[in-house]
């Protein structure tokens, strides 16, 4: 009896191995196939269409996180801001985009400093914090040595080279831990 239930096994095991084989996985084919199933004189014809499932790269987080800040350019500065009905300031800009992406950010520059990992000036990527004047004011990089920010009362945000001004008042940039 022992080696007629080992036969079984080995035979379920096999059947259940060649169909993995010859049946495609879920979403490895875009053709449509088809299987035929015959029982007696009777047959019946299947259709299956099986769908590729086609993965587009997706942005880096930094990238999105600067598509998504460009839409406020023109907002005007509101010291305190914190939202584009009542108007930015600095942190209160940085602490909105990034919200939108589930990152929680004091509104402060200066607690924003202490978020992520420092980043030398030379490996800067979209959406690193970049900071200048003594820590007192906060961007995001844009990438080619660009920051869009909320700059100053009468302003608006906008995106500014890392020139003249920023240029002389920089002080760090922080990569923030999602981003990486």
């Amino acid at each position: 009896m022992r080696p007629l239930r080992f036969l079984i096994l080995l035979l379920v095991l096999a059947s259940a191995l060649f169909v993995a084989l010859v049946r495609p996985l879920p979403g490895s084919a875009s053709e449509a196939t088809t299987t035929t199933t015959g029982t007696g004189t009777q047959s019946k014809k299947h259709t299956h269409r099986i769908r590729r499932h086609h993965h587009v790269a997706r942005p880096a987080l930094g990238t999105r996180v600067v598509s998504y800040a460009r839409r406020f350019i023109g907002t005007p500065y509101s010291w305190g801001g914190s939202s584009p009905r009542t108007g930015f300031d600095c942190s209160g800009f940085v602490r909105y985009v990034w919200g939108h992406f589930g990152i929680s950010l004091p509104h402060s520059s200066y607690g924003d400093v202490s978020r992520g990992r420092a980043v030398l000036r030379k490996y800067l990527k979209p959406g690193d914090l970049v900071f200048f004047a003594g820590n007192s004011h906060v961007g995001i990089y844009v990438g080619g040595n660009r920051v869009i920010d909320a700059p100053h009362s009468g302003a608006v945000v906008h995106i500014s080279t890392m020139s003249d001004w920023y240029s002389y008042e920089y002080d760090a940039a922080r990569r923030l831990a999602s981003a990486a």
